[in-house]
């Protein structure tokens, strides 16, 4: 299929093609280009949308970095009758194309920065500044190495952490830690770009861990997951770090409550803060743990800022991969039926959150303390 560059695409006029976003709904959830309808790769040959479009328009069709969208054949029936193109470097390359000089990025720094004491304050700033009091997550001394993996809410807390800093309650010192575990070259720069644009002095180190991965056949984004946490631990103690800082939010630990109850059996949350078992005095920290994901959505959105949702290469086959190992058709599966379940019962997310704070002993048949079981009839 030919290839159009996106600056060569917005030369065109409007109304002489129709932009197709070929990505599965666990990307496209994360930003579209604007303009553009979604028909995932699997459903164009039936597609009604494409069938009543115009055969004098020209139909460019993009995936997350140009490869998938690339390898469509338009010599296929249900095809031939368009001009067909394949948008190069996909969307990514539109949004690296949204990120161009310096004033650029100090326009975006400052609106970022604004939005957040301003507009954003009640929804992002308070709930962050809250978890951290409540958890005791940032102590007197502290240095974090802020774990940046360049989507939404890593890059969020990187600029939450900013703002803290800046209220001086407590003297603590940042490091933004990016690791590079085999990125293609467009993610790597999708990050740089990101972080030059909202003023995060990152640095980068590199790991082999997706040459690691590529072989295994069980599991990949469990290991995959695991294996960034330690390489994150291993190098935020070599910087003299004794905390990293994760990005999870408050749908996080809803989705994986009932994640592990469907899928697991078992009743677990993700926790605001863990001791490391392999690292010695280092910490685990989750500050955004009681901010909503719509309310980080929201930020982004009004910032016109763009990133990643999932920065491994197997980005347009892999969907996501998320730090505890799940992967996205889990995870967009839960978070359906929670939005299904709220419209019948609008408490049912602070309902599942509290859950794990309320749980009755005295009501469980069993349960595991520091790995030994315990059973109700041990005791009745």
């Amino acid at each position: 299929m030919k290839e159009i560059t996106y600056d060569e695409l917005k030369s065109m006029p409007k109304d002489s093609y129709k932009l197709i976003d070929i990505r599965d709904e666990g990307l496209t959830a994360y930003g579209m280009i604007p303009g553009a309808v979604n028909i995932i790769a699997l459903e164009l040959e039936n597609s009604n949308e494409l069938k009543l479009t115009p055969r004098d328009k020209k139909l460019v069709f993009y995936c997350e970095i140009g490869r998938r969208s690339k390898e469509i054949d338009d010599t296929l029936e249900y095809l031939k009758e368009w001009d067909c193109y394949s948008l190069s470097e996909g969307y990514m390359g539109f949004i690296r194309a949204g990120i161009k000089s310096e004033d650029d990025r100090e326009a975006k720094r400052k609106r970022a920065e604004e939005s957040i004491q301003k507009k954003f304050h009640k929804k992002l700033f308070s709930p962050f500044a809250k978890a951290c009091k409540s958890y005791k997550l940032i102590e007197e001394g502290d240095r974090i190495a802020v774990c940046i993996s360049g989507g939404k809410d890593s890059m969020l807390m990187a600029k939450l952490f900013q703002e803290i800093k800046r209220h001086r309650q407590v003297e603590f010192e940042l490091t933004f830690l990016v690791m590079d575990p085999g990125y293609n070259s467009e993610n790597r720069a999708l990050i740089e770009s990101n972080a030059q644009a909202l003023g995060i002095p990152i640095t980068i180190f590199e790991s082999t861990i997706f040459d690691t991965v590529d072989t295994v056949d069980k599991s990949p984004c469990y290991l995959c997951a695991r294996m960034r946490r330690g390489y994150l631990y291993s190098k935020a103690k070599e910087l003299g770090c004794n905390k990293i800082a994760l990005g999870h939010h408050y749908d996080d630990v809803i989705e994986t409550i009932l994640m592990g109850m469907i899928h697991g059996a078992q009743i677990q949350t993700m926790m605001p803060k863990l001791h490391s078992t392999n690292f010695e005095g280092m910490e685990l920290i989750r500050p955004l743990y009681l901010v909503r994901e719509a309310d980080i959505c929201a930020w982004r959105d009004y910032n016109d800022l763009h990133f990643l949702q999932c920065a491994c290469h197997f980005t347009d086959t892999c969907t996501t991969c998320h730090e505890d190992g799940t992967t996205s058709s889990k995870r967009l599966e839960t978070k359906k039926l929670i939005a299904e379940l709220k419209k019948t019962n609008p408490f049912i997310e602070s309902n599942i959150f509290r859950s794990v704070e309320n749980v009755n002993l005295d009501t469980v048949i069993e349960y595991k303390k520091d790995g030994v079981r315990h059973n109700f009839l041990d005791e009745y």
